[in-house]
This record gives C-alpha cells, structure tokens and sequence, in this order.
C-alpha cells in the first residue's frame, strides 16, 4: 500500500480542520493511502519532519497557510530526494493556492484533488541559504504578515494586513540598493521590492504581469521608487492598481531567474508572509521545476505556456 505523510497545523484558519480532520484521512485512505497524521507543534516541526522523515512516504500533503506550505517545500528542498505534495489550505489568506486553483474554502475537495490531481511541477526561489514558494518581498507591508497578531488575522483575514500597514503610512523606510541582474543593474532608493512568482500577493491580485507561469524558470520583479512628494506617491498607487494602463518611471518591473541585491544596510525581508531574515546582500534564483504539487486538468491546461528565451 501506498504512504502518505499528512501534515496539518491544527490552528490555521481557526482551527476548522479538526472538524474534517476524519472526513479527510478518509479520503486518503479511500484511494489507496497508507496514513501518517502529525500535527504541527510549533515553529520549523513542518520543514523538520519533511527534510528527515519525507523520504518512507510517496506523498506528502499539508494543511495549513502560507507559513506552512512555506516550511514543507523549504524541507523538500533540503533534501536530495523529492517527494510531490498535495496542498490543502486553510490559512487566511493563501495566495499560492489561490494561483493554482487549490479550493480554498473546501477542504474536502482539496483533500481529494490532493490525491487525485495531475502532477504539476512548479518553480521554488532560493535565496540565499532559504527558500521561498512564491514570494520574496522587503520594505512597505512586507512584515504586515508576520507583524499582524494571529488573531487579528483570524477575525479579518487579508484585509488585516492592509489595516495593519495602513497605520505606518506617514513614516514611509526607504533603502538604497543596487540591484543585478544578467542582463541589467539598477542602483536606487526603493520603499517596497518583491520577487514573486504568483498571480496574488497578500491576498491582492498581482497585477504587474498577466503572463504569470509557475514553471516558467522566471520570476516577477517590481521594485518602486521612493516617492519624494505626495503626487508621485498617487502616481504610484494609480499604476500599481492599473500598470498596462498608467505605467509609472518610478516602477521597475522585469522577470529574471537570477538576482543579486545589495544595501547600504541589513534590510527585513519577508518569504512566503513570514520573516525572513535581515539582510545586507542577497542573492535569489529560481530552481526550475523543482517541487511538484496537484492540481486539476483545467490549471495544467491554463498554464501551458512557452518557456523564455532567457532558458
């Protein structure tokens, strides 16, 4: 019989996956699973359990937010040998679950597609000795996620992150940074930067790029400018709501597979909504194809796409 490994934080989302926890081990036994059920007990239990244990199973499939799924792929990457993952959210926000589709309030039917989708390989960001499912980001909002008390977020959801960033708006950090990349260098003062590789941000749908693939070996970059007066600050803001319509000079955005950032000082970053580390100098490539999850027929036909030239 088959293995599988079910990993669930038993307080993401409220806790509601206490009540289907039965439902959804029976799922997995119904089509032909062998179960391990082991719930989170603090921070890093996911991404250990993976790295040493991920190897005795066919299947891993996890249960929470962003956070989690976060510490499951970073516990797949460390390891030499991968095992694919099913995904089931349950956290407040899940915006990589919202790029692929993966029912977000159904956890039933994440269960089964967790188990009977198609294998769908998807891209993961190495920065520096981390990982990262599908956002790197520092500067304006980016420490929201993991600043925001947990049930602040449990009563509001998304919506408290922007609440929570919206209080520090007159006192606005900038960092001056010089940026590399294959083909380019930027040196400049930014408020916000995010390498991602996701249709939503935040629970905010990404709209610096509507040609987003998850397994296209490039990620999306938006760096923005520090404003220096409140018409450019409404400048950036309009184009960041309308980018095709109102481009804006203080917005770069490109794709890459590799960048190099460094700055005058240790800047906080964020990876996958949670802290990452403060850092001087960072380095980010996207490791093509490495971690594989399931998804429905629709989302593999959806995003068949070309790969860039820059592979």
């Amino acid at each position: 019989m088959k293995k599988l490994l079910y990993i669930y934080n038993p307080h993401s989302g409220r806790g509601q996956i206490r009540s289907v926890l039965t439902q959804i081990i029976d799922i997995f036994t119904e089509n032909g699973y062998e179960v391990t059920a082991c719930p989170t007990t603090g921070k890093n239990f996911a991404r250990d359990k993976v790295r040493n244990d991920a190897g005795m199973y066919d299947r891993v499939v996890c249960s929470g937010g962003d956070g989690t799924l976060d510490e499951v792929v970073t516990g797949m990457m460390q390891r030499e040998q991968r095992v694919p993952i099913g995904y089931i959210p349950t956290g407040s926000t899940n915006d990589f679950a919202h790029t692929l589709k993966i029912p977000r309030n159904n956890m039933l039917k994440a269960a089964e597609l967790a188990v009977t989708g198609k294998p769908y390989p998807c891209d993961v960001g190495a920065f520096n000795d981390d990982f990262f499912v599908y956002v790197a980001a520092f500067g304006l909002f980016s420490d929201v996620s993991y600043q925001t008390p947990q049930n602040m977020k449990h009563m509001l959801g998304h919506i408290a992150y922007i609440l929570e960033g919206a209080k520090r708006l007159q006192d606005i950090p900038s960092y001056h940074m010089l940026v590399r990349t294959d083909d380019r260098q930027i040196q400049d003062d930014f408020v916000y930067g995010m390498i991602s590789n996701s249709d939503y941000v935040g629970g905010l749908k990404n709209t610096m790029d509507d040609a987003i693939c998850l397994n296209d070996g490039v990620f999306e970059v938006t760096l923005i400018r520090r404003p220096t007066n409140p018409i450019m600050w409404q400048e950036v803001v309009a184009s960041l709501m309308m980018p095709k319509i109102l481009p804006s000079e203080h917005i770069y955005s490109f794709k890459t597979s590799h960048v190099e950032i460094f700055c005058t000082k240790e800047v906080p970053w964020s990876l996958d909504g949670e802290f990452g580390g403060d850092h001087d100098h960072v380095v980010v490539d996207n490791r093509f194809r490495e971690v594989t999850f399931f998804v429905s027929e629709e989302v593999i036909e959806k995003m068949k796409k070309p790969l860039p030239d820059i592979l």
